[in-house]
């Protein structure tokens, strides 16, 4: 897929600098010039030109703990997360709200930011012993201060399918609390011991009762919400029935065409910083 395709939150160009991380006394060097994204309850402080991320010296940024998300030619940068600071001509935004619009710099320093920030917050005991465990390597291990094993960041991996009649129509289906008229793409999460692919046929099945065969990977994009990565693929439908919500996760399911969803009407898709957003729109730019 091409750079201008890529789903909104699958844009970034700062190396994470793995090696760094294995170095306390590197990430320490890097501390005093490096560049510190605020991240408090899922939001940042974006500046309303550009827009952009406000990023902070060092020396001003809130205590807590260092999570290194990487390097370019320019800085090094780390997020903490604490209180947002204030700002004039800024203000506390989300990843839905802001995501598709921010730069491949800021879009991807800030999902990273997110992801790690939500897994520090609700990882703070050993599965194995239940003692506290305390970040390493930068933010990307915690370490179990009892027996000393390592537990890495959770993703949690999801598929998101456009479901085709090998031609002009789609299946779009709609959930009881999104806004009205919103329709989107199918999804699910992936089961223990089933395969991507396995699972965009079970998921169809499960929540319209249709038949799917020609599963095609498309792209991908992390969704930290808490902590998904969401698997995007295409696939065609193995027959010409009507779909029918059946595990009750759906509110309604139906075929529409391409000149419905260009049409728009009372028809609402889904936003832009979703891969379900790409996935429709680049079927809409082949027809």
């Amino acid at each position: 897929m091409t750079a201008d395709r890529r789903p909104a939150l699958s844009r970034a160009t700062v190396d994470r600098d793995a090696a760094a991380r294995e170095d306390d006394g590197v990430l320490a060097a890097a501390w005093p010039t490096a560049q510190v994204l605020v991240v408090d309850n899922g939001q940042a402080l974006v500046s309303d030109d550009g827009p952009a991320l406000v990023l902070l010296p060092s020396s001003d940024a809130p205590e807590g703990d260092r999570l290194y998300l990487g390097r370019d030619e320019d800085s090094a940068y780390f997020a903490v997360a604490g209180a947002l600071p204030r700002r004039s001509g800024a203000r506390p935004v989300g990843l839905r709200d802001v995501g598709a619009l921010l730069g491949d710099r800021d879009a991807g320093l800030l999902v990273h930011a997110v992801g790690l920030a939500n897994w520090h917050a609700t990882h703070t005991h050993c599965p194995r012993c239940g003692a506290p465990t305390l970040p390493a390597r930068g933010g990307a291990v915690r370490r179990c201060t009892a027996d000393g094993s390592e537990h890495f960041p959770r993703t949690d991996p999801a598929v998101i399918m456009l479901v085709t009649d090998g031609g002009d129509r789609v299946v779009l289906g709609r959930q009881a609390v999104w806004p009205p008229g919103r329709y989107s793409t199918l999804a699910g999460f992936v089961e223990p011991g089933e395969s991507a692919e396995q699972a965009v046929v079970r998921e169809v099945q499960e929540e319209t009762g249709l038949a799917v065969r020609d599963v095609v990977y498309r792209s991908s994009q992390p969704w930290p919400f808490p902590a998904s990565l969401m698997l995007g693929f295409r696939a065609v439908c193995d027959g010409d029935g009507e779909p029918v919500p059946r595990d009750g996760e759906l509110e309604d399911a139906r075929w529409f065409t391409r000149d419905e969803l260009r049409t728009g009407g009372a028809l609402l898709l889904p936003p832009p910083v979703s891969i379900a957003w790409r996935l429709i729109d680049d079927w809409l730019q082949q027809g």
